[in-house]
């Protein structure tokens, strides 16, 4: 019997990369799977010859392997088009134990480049995306008291990366969002987890091809295979994962990480009450062998895979 046996999950952006192998390998797990992912569905189809899209590409693997699922066209994007996911899951399976948060775009640009379309695609994606699809889960998971989320995070918000403040900004935010969905929903067995992926997908495939870097960038990344992170995504849906939540996780290659949280590292304090020519002479100094570097995430991990 596999780890998810009997139970339903919806993975969004599950056509290709990271959020196909999740899906697969749900499905080898034992779990009905909703494959969600924006294109052409064989529901949609009026005429026999209309391509079928990669969600429906996903689900047919999974049904010809002799497990079940459905495609689904719905973009996480908007707010009812999220509830029509999960309304999915529960009208083809009659019911939701876990969700995969992992669809995503990116429109990397230096920062004095980045434009208000830039910015706000790419949190509209990612943190609302998230957002909608989590809130429209919630409140089955509330009534079931029980449930999963995995939420995709990335090192470029928890460490830093160059030309992305969009989706830095967004993937931090996710770690907050799913931090708070653990502290909320906790007294309803409802969990709530991050994971940071290293992989080569559609998405790390539209990074600028303009950047001097590209190409050493993208030889670096194409040795991460996707596969690599599902195996984690499919463990913290399990019910033997009760006790891993509101954590941010790593996968990459055959390593896994656990990150730490922002918790406070130094204090200081004076009788007196600090003004800004005290804090500069005496706070700013004592604090400034706990100061975190400016370091990117490529500088801080080796792109190497084990």
């Amino acid at each position: 019997m596999g780890l998810l046996e009997g139970k339903v999950v919806v993975v969004t952006g599950a056509g290709r990369g990271v959020g196909k192998f999740i899906a697969l390998e749900a499905a080898r797990e034992g779990a009905k799977v909703v494959v969600n992912d924006l294109g052409v569905g064989v529901h949609d189809l009026e005429i026999e010859e209309a391509e079928i899209g990669p969600a429906e590409e996903v689900a047919a693997e999974i049904r010809a392997a002799g497990g079940e699922a459905v495609a689904d066209t719905h973009s996480i994007a908007d707010w009812d088009d999220a509830h029509r996911i999960i309304e999915n899951a529960l009208d083809s399976f009659g019911g939701l134990d876990g969700v995969v948060n992992n669809a995503g775009i990116l429109r990397d640009r230096i920062f004095h480049k980045m434009t208000k379309d830039d910015f706000e695609a790419v949190v509209q994606v990612h943190l609302n995306g998230y957002f909608y699809v989590s809130r429209a889960a919630a409140d089955h998971f509330r009534q079931e008291m029980s449930g999963s989320f995995v939420h995709m995070t990335s090192t470029s918000g928890l460490v830093g990366n160059v030309g992305q403040a969009n989706y830095a900004a967004a993937k931090l935010g996710i770690a907050g969002l799913s931090r708070s969905i653990a502290l909320d929903m906790e007294r309803y067995r409802v969990r709530s987890n991050c994971i940071a992926p290293w992989a080569f997908t559609r998405m790390t495939d539209s990074i600028p091809k303009d950047n001097p870097l590209y190409a050493e960038r993208m030889a670096k990344i194409q040795k991460l295979g996707a596969e690599k992170v599902a195996p984690l995504a499919v463990a913290l849906l399990s019910d033997q994962a009760e006790d891993i939540n509101g954590q941010l996780l790593g996968a990459r290659s055959n390593e896994l990480f656990l990150f730490n949280q922002p918790r406070p590292v130094r204090t200081m304090h004076t009788a007196e009450g600090w003004t800004p020519t005290s804090i500069v002479e005496h706070a700013f100094p004592a604090m400034a062998s706990n100061l975190t570097p400016l370091d990117t995430s490529p500088s801080y991990f080796s792109w190497e895979p084990v």
